[in-house]
């Protein structure tokens, strides 16, 4: 089994807080990870699939129930199938504080983010934290063992990059592509029509990494901009696509103000455009975006909450693939090359120039940092993710 890193976070923030909300996407390893804290949790710990009627009817007198579970900590799973569950909380959480559990009472797992988050927020401000598990990280996948061109192929999720071969792995990512259309989708959005969502999330896949074009899109699928939108809200809620938004401070250029899409996990990118083999990928166009992405993603994950990501262009071409913004101040730049010899962008180092950038760096697939042109410096993605993690 891969050890998570969101495991030891998890825990810590259990010990620190009444509940926590676990979000990510179907079968990212949620239910494992909380599994894993069940078996273990000191005072015993009580398991609910939410997708299991029998459990369901457990929580049809949900305040008797959770009450009677005083001193144990209560996992509920898919908790977007029972949200009437959140009314009761706040009274059991307040009044077993009150007995004497302050903390690691709710550990709720879910898979749509936004509609969770505004739930719980209303009914347990002060009470919850909340948590995002993404697929696997070049972290955990280099601890098992896993290469990384087999994480960028197939992506971060266990059963995927786990699979005995290639074709096992594209069939899995099909299985989960479909899934998502035919099951998630009308569960999530049930005014939505999923055939057309898929649509929207392939071509996505075939644009990966370019800057919106949201009237382009509307007119290739006969429908209005807003529908449009509120079609990348729900596979963005999903935790399915990333919007990065552009920076958009005031420093006297024409910038760039809307976003750029990417599907977030490369192996569903590859699932989505039917690229079942290394060899496949490299010699497909999207193989140098699809490098970008996984990078992207990645460097994301490693930074945190610390830092807030962002992309720069300007009208006139002045680029940063990745911008990480703290304390309100652009403090990194970063360029995405699939290379061995990579070299920066004239329009990156005007785009670091006015931002006053000095941390710049050129992600490759190499592992040796090389100094380069403008200040830049060349550098491996997981040197890069471990710094940032610093």
């Amino acid at each position: 089994m891969i050890t998570r890193q969101a495991e030891a976070i998890v825990r810590q923030k259990l010990l620190q807080t009444p509940a926590v909300v676990l979000l990510g996407p179907r079968q990212v390893g949620k239910t494992t990870l909380a599994r894993q804290i069940a078996s273990d949790w000191a005072g015993g710990a009580v398991y609910l699939d939410l997708e299991r009627p029998a459990d369901r009817l457990r929580l049809e007198d949900a305040d008797s129930y959770l009450r009677a579970q005083q001193g144990k900590l209560v996992i509920m799973d898919e908790i977007h199938r029972a949200p009437g569950v959140f009314e009761v909380l706040r009274g059991i959480i307040d009044d077993n504080r009150q007995a004497g559990q302050r903390s690691g009472q709710f550990l709720l797992l879910g898979s749509a983010a936004l509609d969770l988050m505004r739930q719980s927020s209303e009914t347990l401000a002060g009470r919850v934290a909340y948590l995002d598990i993404a697929s696997l990280n070049i972290f955990e996948a280099t601890q098992a063992g896993i290469p990384d061109n087999d994480l960028w192929l197939r992506g971060g999720f266990p059963d995927s990059l786990l699979a005995p071969g290639d074709i096992q792995s594209l069939d899995w990512r099909r299985d989960f592509i479909r899934s998502y259309l035919e099951r998630d989708v009308p569960m999530f959005a049930p005014r939505l029509p999923a055939e057309t969502i898929g649509r929207l999330w392939t071509m996505l896949a075939h644009s990966q990494g370019s800057v919106l074009n949201q009237s382009r899109i509307a007119s290739a699928m006969g429908v209005s901009n807003p529908t449009i939108d509120r079609y990348i809200d729900l596979l963005v809620d999903l935790q399915l696509v990333r919007r990065l938004r552009p920076w958009g401070g005031n420093i006297g250029k024409r910038l760039v103000k809307s976003p750029k899409v990417y599907v977030r996990d490369s192996g569903i990118l590859h699932g989505l455009l039917e690229l079942e083999t290394l060899n496949d990928l490299l010699g497909h166009p999207v193989s140098g975006l699809s490098f970008e992405g996984h990078c992207i993603e990645s460097l994301i994950q490693a930074a945190g909450s610390r830092r807030v990501p962002y992309f720069y262009r300007t009208q006139v071409g002045a680029e940063i693939d990745l911008l990480l913004e703290k304390g309100g101040r652009p403090e990194i730049a970063i360029e995405v090359k699939r290379s061995m010899a990579p070299s920066p962008e004239k329009g990156f180092a005007l785009a670091c120039d006015d931002l006053e950038i000095g941390q710049r760096y050129v992600v490759y697939p190499g592992t040796e940092r090389i100094s380069l042109r403008h200040g830049a410096q060349a550098i491996g993605l997981h040197e890069l993710a471990t710094l940032l993690l610093q």
